[in-house]
C-alpha cells in the first residue's frame, strides 16, 4: 500500500518575497503554525538550506501537553519549492507561486496512518489559513 499524499493550499494577498519570508522566518512562524485557537506555537528554530533542520513547538496554551514538530530539509529554492522529510520519515513539500501580487502555496504531505486523512487535512488547511490570516494582515 503507498502512502497517502494529501494537498492543502491558500492564495495569499501578498507578494512572494513576503510570503517567503513569513513562511520561513522563526518569529513569524511562531505567530501563525497553529490548527487550534487554544494551541500556540512558543518557539521556532529554522536552519533553512538542504541537510539544514527545523523545529517548532507546539503547545496547548494551557500547558497540557505539547510536541515539536521538526524535520530535515530534502531541498530549498528560494520563493519556488521547500521539501523536508520529518522525524518519521514522512515528507512534505511546498510550493510558491507567484500571481502577480498574490501568490498561491500548496503545500502536499504523506498522511499518517494513525489518524484519519480528512482529520489531518483539515488541521493542515487550519495552519494554512492562520497563515493567510497573519501574513494578509501585516
Amino acid at each position: 500500500m503507498g502512502t497517502t499524499k494529501v494537498s492543502v493550499e491558500a492564495v495569499i494577498k501578498a507578494p512572494i518575497e513576503k510570503v517567503w519570508t513569513y513562511w520561513t522566518e522563526p518569529e513569524h512562524i511562531t505567530k501563525w503554525n497553529q490548527a487550534f485557537e487554544d494551541w500556540h506555537a512558543p518557539r521556532a528554530e529554522n536552519d533553512l538550506r538542504v541537510g539544514g533542520k527545523f523545529v517548532t513547538r507546539m503547545e496547548a496554551k494551557d500547558g497540557s501537553m505539547g510536541f515539536d514538530f521538526s524535520g530535515v530539509y530534502d531541498n530549498v529554492k528560494p520563493h519556488t519549492l521547500i521539501s523536508y522529510t520529518m522525524e518519521d520519515g514522512r515528507s512534505v513539500e511546498i510550493a510558491f507561486r507567484s500571481e502577480g501580487d498574490e501568490t498561491k502555496v500548496i503545500e502536499t504531505f504523506d498522511a499518517d496512518s494513525a489518524h484519519p486523512v480528512e482529520f489531518q487535512q483539515a488541521g493542515w488547511q487550519a495552519i494554512m489559513d492562520n497563515f493567510k490570516r497573519y501574513t494578509e494582515s501585516r
